[in-house]
């Protein structure tokens, strides 16, 4: 491998990877992606779809994840520092519910590996931020699921700075707690 090092978590299936980054007086060069080392840190996977957001101080997004369609995904910042979370929705898992949550900063360059059955959210603590996604299916608009950011059941520790001011689409604010999607 070398290129990568690749750190599990708390709950199995996420992984925080950083890219080795080569860097001289003209600046840095590193692979954010490469098939071959990710398969071998175990993530075997055809990534379909890129995507890139950019928000401003605040701005809190998520929990989303698809029905019938998940995504494994692997997001990273590219501009800025975000606090990113993700919260295990697998049937049958022994962490179900759970919430993990990783510092992503275009500083430290570390990218956070999300599997199929987990909820996704950030927010932005940077006074701007841009974020990228790679996903392993296509977005389906009609396809989506989410739970409330703040649902204390999950119990997400958010690292809001005080006097910060959260941004929260009205769909986000609507969603509802983790206790209605178990059957």
């Amino acid at each position: 491998m070398g290129k990568i090092t690749v750190e599990t978590c708390e709950i199995e299936g996420l992984k925080v990877i950083t890219p080795t980054v080569f860097g001289d007086e003209r600046g840095y060069f590193m692979e954010t992606y490469n098939y071959n080392d990710f398969k071998e840190a175990g993530i075997d996977l055809t990534f379909v779809q890129d995507n890139q957001s950019a928000s401003k101080r605040g701005v809190l997004r998520g929990l989303h994840f698809q029905i019938n369609h998940p995504q494994d995904k692997i997001v990273r910042v590219v501009s800025g520092e975000v606090f990113d979370v993700a919260v295990d929705l697998r049937e049958g898992s022994a962490t179900w519910g759970k919430w993990f949550g990783v510092r992503l900063s275009a500083e430290n360059k570390k990218q956070f590996f999300i599997p199929k059955g987990f909820a996704h959210g950030f927010l932005v603590l940077s006074e701007y931020a841009e974020f990228a996604y790679k996903c392993a299916d296509f977005y389906h608009a009609d396809d989506e699921g989410g739970i409330l950011w703040s649902d204390p059941e999950i119990g997400i520790d958010w690292p809001v700075p005080q006097g910060m001011e959260l941004t929260i689409s009205e769909k986000d604010q609507k969603w509802g707690g983790i206790k209605e999607l178990k059957k």
